[in-house]
């Protein structure tokens, strides 16, 4: 018996002192942070303005290999244009082709679905997966 009454005077004496050492510390916070913290934000920061690249997906909308494939890729990538001004498009070279990718996309959803609403235009067109620009922020 004694020793249940102790056990409830302890707790009971531990909540009411809890409650009011919580009282005394409202809204102060501190926070202890690692100087090394700072050098890998800075780090962090100097490798993507080097390398503005994440991993993404592009729709392809032109490849082929010849003595004339240059130019028939800068008019696929002209016409493109013309056509979807905002969406932005590259012109590549991978021995031996000439291809022309269009698209940022950070999910393959998203390119599933621009790839819909060009197929009209471009029924061969094939989602890739690639190196792909940060979106822009509006």
């Amino acid at each position: 018996m004694k020793l249940k009454l102790l056990f409830a005077a302890v707790l009971i004496s531990g909540v009411y002192f809890g409650s009011i050492a919580q009282d005394s510390l409202k809204g102060k916070v501190k926070v202890f942070q690692d100087s090394r913290i700072d050098s890998l934000l800075v780090k962090y920061v100097e490798v993507n303005q080097i390398n503005p690249a994440i991993e993404g997906w592009r729709i392809e909308i032109f490849f082929e290999a010849g003595n004339t494939s240059k130019k028939q890729a800068m008019e696929a990538r002209a016409e493109f244009i013309n056509k979807f001004s905002e969406t932005p498009s590259y012109l590549l070279f991978q021995q031996p082709y000439y291809k022309v990718r269009v698209g940022d996309f950070r999910t393959k959803m998203e390119a599933e679905k621009f790839k819909k609403e060009i197929e009209s235009d471009y029924p061969n067109a094939f989602v890739v997966s690639d190196e792909i620009n940060f979106p822009r922020l509006d």
